[in-house]
């Protein structure tokens, strides 16, 4: 069993030492554990101070290229060099890295395919209220868009198997966290949560600039994920809303038109009404060409599977 433990990395140098030195270097039922550090375009020695401390497994960006491309290109090393399973933490030190057994070891227990630490969010104090309550909805939002329970959906401090990661595709560029979130929940894998305490903030988030800013990205990226897997939800809610918005007018009027027999002055809601039908009907088209889509997409996913499957096996071998 070999475990990857990930740290991205944007100019990190100060509290990655202490990052380093929490992550434990025996986990039970664990033949082989590295460190990988992802640098994203660090402008520090955050590469020299992680190779003076003994890392031996980088990837490297020229230029920051986000949080979700860093992921994805550690995941792809990773595979590459053998993991079973990968740990993301992350370079600030936020999270408790001697926490790292619990979240490996019900994948090595095979119950679980991802498990992900609930930071409990209320009890963070350098968290305002309002941030709190959007951490709360935030979870929600996801739960009810992957059909999962996890009452940390934001959490970037988790584990996967190497099963699941041949499963999921990161695409957005902003975070992987909601989006591999609802692509397992729909894709059935097995999600497990162990509650966690933080360390104090070192840093402000260099993810995003404000709250209102990192709401918008991670609604933009909730929104479009679901799409992925149940277009024809939307487009049917778009039918049926179009759909009433087109009969009212419509029957009043008829009403009116067999009440005084004349349907003067009321030529407006029947255009009103004939818009309205024609985008329900486009609605109906786009919902039926979303699955057909979609359909395509869960077949292209399969052979990408396979195809990761022989790609990292056979950089394993060689």
């Amino acid at each position: 069993m070999k475990v990857f433990v990930q740290i991205p990395c944007l100019n990190e140098e100060e509290t990655l030492p202490s990052v380093l030195e929490s992550i434990p270097r025996h986990i039970e039922g664990v033949d082989e554990l590295e460190i990988l550090v992802i640098d994203d375009g660090s402008s520090d020695r955050t590469v020299e101070v992680a190779r003076e401390l003994g890392v031996t497994h980088f990837v490297r960006h020229a230029r920051n290229m986000g949080l979700a491309r860093s992921f994805r290109d550690g995941i792809d090393y990773a595979l590459a060099h053998g993991a079973d399973i990968v740990v993301n933490t992350d370079g600030d030190n936020q999270y408790p890295q001697d926490r790292i057994p619990d979240l490996v070891q019900p994948i090595i227990e095979r119950s679980a395919d991802i498990v992900i630490a609930d930071r409990q969010t209320a009890t963070i104090a350098h968290f305002s209220p309002f941030k709190k309550l959007m951490q709360r909805v935030g979870s929600a939002v996801v739960n009810k868009a992957a059909d999962t329970r996890l009452p940390d959906a934001a959490s970037g401090f988790r584990a996967y198997s190497r099963a699941a990661l041949y499963r999921l595709n990161v695409v957005t560029e902003f975070s992987y966290c909601m989006e591999t979130i609802i692509q397992a929940g729909h894709k059935r894998l097995r999600i497990a949560s162990v509650p966690v305490t933080t360390n104090a903030k070192t840093r402000e988030s260099r993810l995003f600039t404000n709250i209102f800013q990192h709401m918008r990205k991670s609604g933009s990226a909730i929104i479009r994920s679901y799409l992925m897997f149940k277009p024809t939800v939307i487009f049917a809610w778009l039918a049926v809303v179009f759909g009433l918005l087109a009969l009212i007018p419509a029957v009043r009027f008829v009403v009116i038109w067999l009440a005084r027999g004349d349907n003067s002055g009321n030529i407006q809601s029947l255009i009103f009404a004939a818009i309205m039908a024609v985008a329900a009907l486009l609605s109906v088209a786009l919902g039926v060409i979303s699955d057909l889509l979609r359909t395509n997409r869960v077949l292209l996913e399969e052979q990408l599977e396979r195809i990761k499957e022989v790609q990292y096996q056979r950089s394993v071998r060689d």
